[in-house]
């Protein structure tokens, strides 16, 4: 389907867009992914404005759905830039979305064949009233868009970055409210410091039972003598300061921010 805003026209617009319009709070110390560059993730989750509207990305979790209408685009845009800055191959199973995260996870289900297939955010768009997504040729020619052209379709949220969560992990998380959430931000909290990696373990086992909605791990750091210390962290917080409220609401003795 021909959509009737290019990539390259889309970035010039978004860039000019950012210096002229205000947004929400940026996550602090955006991340970058194999996919996107911190700096892209930043610019991308800016309000912009196209076509005279005005569109204000959002932050999602796993889990999360939306319904509209889908369609796709391929050859007269294959090889040009997207929005987080890849090369668009209508080969690969990308996607263009208005609001959510570049590099969000999501599946896309036809409802009027049942056909699914499961896409990456990479690109800003569909700009077409009712349009909720735009599938790359073969994302959508697995849904039988190649044929219908639109079609109505389901959006599920299953994963980030290349990672994508089983229905069941989904609904445990859900019913657990431990549901993963895009995270941009490299800010942490150590709990421990162990000698012994086997310490570092229990350590992890333990946080990580009682913070599900985290990422716990260990990372090991040489002291000036060469000895291994192996310090457990507790990631995913979305910003500095949430990294600090974590900390301070937990009662965590001896606790302190880290960067990873």
């Amino acid at each position: 389907m021909k959509r009737l805003t290019s990539p390259i026209l889309l970035i010039v617009i978004l860039g000019v867009s950012t210096l002229i319009t205000g947004c929400g709070p940026e996550p602090k110390g955006a991340k970058a992914t194999k996919y996107t560059s911190a700096a892209r993730h930043r610019s991308t989750m800016r309000s912009y404005k196209v076509l005279g509207k005005r569109y204000n990305p959002t932050y999602v979790e796993v889990g999360q759905v939306m319904q509209g209408i889908s369609s796709w685009y391929g050859p007269n845009f294959h090889g040009k830039q997207t929005s987080n800055g890849e090369v668009y191959n209508m080969h690969a199973r990308t996607a263009a979305h208005k609001t959510w995260p570049m590099d969000t996870m999501v599946k896309i289900k036809n409802l009027q064949n049942g056909k699914s297939t499961i896409v990456r955010i990479n690109d800003r768009g569909p700009f077409v009233r009712g349009r909720v997504i735009d599938c790359s040729y073969t994302a959508g020619k697995e849904i039988g868009l190649d044929k219908m052209g639109i079609a109505k379709v389901s959006l599920k949220v299953v994963g980030f970055a290349g990672r994508v969560e089983s229905d069941a992990a989904i609904a445990r998380q859900k019913r657990e409210h431990t549901q993963q959430r895009i995270v941009l931000s490299d800010f942490g909290v150590q709990v421990g410091a162990f000698r012994l990696h086997e310490g570092a373990k229990v350590y992890q086992r333990k946080y990580s039972a009682l913070y599900r909605r985290y990422n716990t791990i260990i990372r090991r750091f040489n002291d000036i003598d060469g000895a291994p210390l192996y310090r457990v962290w507790l990631m995913g917080y979305r910003s500095e300061d949430e990294a600090r409220d974590f900390k301070a609401h937990n009662d965590l003795e001896g606790a302190f921010i880290v960067r990873n």
